[in-house]
């Protein structure tokens, strides 16, 4: 087990916080985290890891201890936010390197591989949605503010924000809570308490109808380059369902897909299991 270290990169002009492990001249993994997380979501994951992975975990932009730039003065879009994980990867040297990405992490990641298709090395979705099947009802309140982006849409949206709907987030569908540890919860809910954090939110629930309308887009590149792809889902999540991760099977038949009884922070209860199927599947 490699010694985890606390890093910052200067993306032009932006300071994005990442965690990085394992040694140069392994396979670099870039793992990138959801909503309303940060990289601190993969603190387990990261040490089993690390002997078999040179392993880079930023923080978004505006999330964890990267920079939160006013609304005024940084766009607050998944497009803007996969260019500045782009630049961060050529910054720390990953020139090719595989993707373990996890709900926003997803948007983000599937537009770096559409638009670096030679730099990935394959790819695991945790909860990682491309596919409109995937998305559940519980999307509805979200999907009539993309239909209709007035102020009413936008304040009903902020009971996700809440801390209650975090927790509820962490604990839906684990059959276990006591395996749910609290101090995610907490850092998250910190997080999200930020003065000006609650309107950066909206705008990305607003932003996020941007990522459904690319999975054509992200689905053609599954086609094309055929990457390597482990979709490993807890099928107890009440946002991106079991169908979503099948379907990766229709544009990649290789793909291997597996289901945990457990829910959206799939990490949090079985990240054991999560790091053994990342091995066994790299290891061949």
């Amino acid at each position: 087990m490699s010694t985890v270290r606390y890093r910052h990169a200067n993306v032009d002009g932006l300071k994005v916080f990442y965690r990085e492990a394992g040694q140069a001249g392994k396979p670099k993994l870039l793992l990138l985290h959801g909503f309303p997380s940060a990289s601190h979501m993969f603190r387990e994951l990261i040490p089993l890891l690390s002997n078999h992975f040179h392993i880079v975990a930023p923080d978004l932009p505006g999330f964890g201890q990267s920079d939160m730039p006013p609304r005024e003065q940084f766009e607050y879009t998944f497009d803007h936010i996969a260019a500045v994980i782009d630049r961060l990867t050529e910054v720390v040297g990953f020139d090719r390197f595989a993707l373990y990405v996890f709900d926003y992490g997803a948007p983000t990641g599937f537009r770096l591989a559409a638009k670096h298709p030679d730099r990935i090395t394959g790819i695991v979705s945790q909860n990682g949605n491309a596919y409109v099947e995937g998305l559940s009802e519980g999307w509805n309140p979200i999907r009539a503010y993309w239909e209709d982006p007035s102020q009413d849409n936008r304040e009903a949206l902020r009971k996700l924000l809440a801390p209650d709907t975090t927790r509820w987030q962490y604990t839906h569908g684990v059959a276990d809570e006591s395996r749910v540890s609290p101090d995610g919860i907490a850092l998250d809910n910190y997080y999200l308490a930020r003065p000006g954090m609650d309107e950066v939110q909206l705008d990305l629930f607003l932003d996020y109808k941007s990522n459904v309308a690319l999975y054509p887009a992200f689905q053609t590149y599954f086609r094309e380059h055929q990457p390597r792809l482990l979709a490993i889902w807890g099928k107890n999540d009440p946002f991106f369902l079991p169908p979503g991760a099948e379907a990766f099977k229709r544009d990649i038949p290789e793909a291997r897909v597996s289901f945990l009884d457990t829910g959206h922070f799939a990490l949090e209860t079985h990240a054991g299991e999560i790091a053994d199927a990342i091995r066994g599947f790299f290891a061949h």
